[in-house]
C-alpha cells in the first residue's frame, strides 16, 4: 500500500500582519481621589440623637380617626348587649326545658303509682273472690253445685280482667297525653322560636 503524502505546511504570517492584529491598550488616566469628609465630633452625634420629636398639628383625619373609634366602641356594646340577651334568652329556654321534663316525670310517676294502686286494689278483690268461692266449695253437696260455683268464679274472673284491662288501657291512654303535654309545649315554643329567626 503507498503511503499518501503529508498536507504541506501553511505559510508563516508575515510580520506586518501580525502588527496589524495587535494593537496596544492604552491606560485609562486614573481618577485622584476624592477628599474624605472629617468625623463628625461626639457631641454633634448625641445632639443629633436627642432631638425632639416633630409632632403633627391636628386634622380632619385625626377627628375622623376619633370618630371611628367611638363607633367601634358603641358597636361593640351594644354586640355584646345582644350576646348578653342571646345567651340569658338561651339559658332561660334551657331552664324551661328541664322544668317541663321534670313536670313530666311527676305525672307520670304519679300515674304510674295510681295504676299500680288500682292493680293492687283489683288483684286483692279477685283473691277475696277466689276464696270465697274455694270456702264455698269445701261445703258442696254435689259435683253439680262444685261445677256452677267453679264456672260463677272463671266467668266473673274473665269479667273482671277485661273490664280492669280496659280501664288500665284508658288510663295508661290518659296518663301517657297528660305526662307528654308539659314536653309537647316546649317544643311548640321552640318551633315558634326558631320560625322567627329564621
Amino acid at each position: 500500500m503507498a503511503k499518501k503524502p503529508l498536507p504541506k505546511p501553511t505559510a508563516p504570517i508575515k510580520a506586518a500582519k501580525a502588527a496589524k492584529i495587535v494593537t496596544p491598550i492604552k491606560a485609562a488616566p486614573v481618577a485622584a481621589k476624592a477628599p474624605v469628609a472629617p468625623k463628625p465630633a461626639p457631641a454633634e452625634i448625641v445632639t443629633a440623637r436627642i432631638a425632639p420629636p416633630v409632632t403633627a398639628a391636628k386634622t380632619p383625619f385625626a377627628t375622623a380617626t376619633d370618630f371611628t373609634k367611638s363607633t367601634t366602641t358603641e358597636t361593640l356594646e351594644t354586640k355584646m348587649e345582644k350576646i348578653t340577651a342571646t345567651t340569658e334568652e338561651f339559658v332561660s329556654f334551657g331552664q324551661a326545658n328541664i322544668e317541663a321534663f321534670v313536670k313530666s316525670s311527676q305525672i307520670w310517676t304519679a300515674g304510674v303509682q295510681d295504676m299500680q294502686k288500682t292493680f293492687a286494689a283489683t288483684a286483692q278483690a279477685q283473691m277475696d273472690a277466689t276464696m270465697s268461692t274455694l270456702k264455698a266449695m269445701s261445703g258442696v253437696k254435689s259435683v253439680k253445685e262444685a261445677f256452677e260455683l267453679h264456672s260463677t268464679l272463671a266467668r266473673s274472673s274473665v269479667e273482671t280482667a277485661v273490664a280492669e284491662t280496659g280501664k288500665l288501657t284508658d288510663a295508661s291512654m290518659k296518663l301517657a297525653e297528660q305526662a307528654i303535654a308539659p314536653i309537647t309545649a316546649r317544643v311548640t315554643v321552640a318551633m315558634e322560636k326558631f320560625s322567627k329567626a329564621a
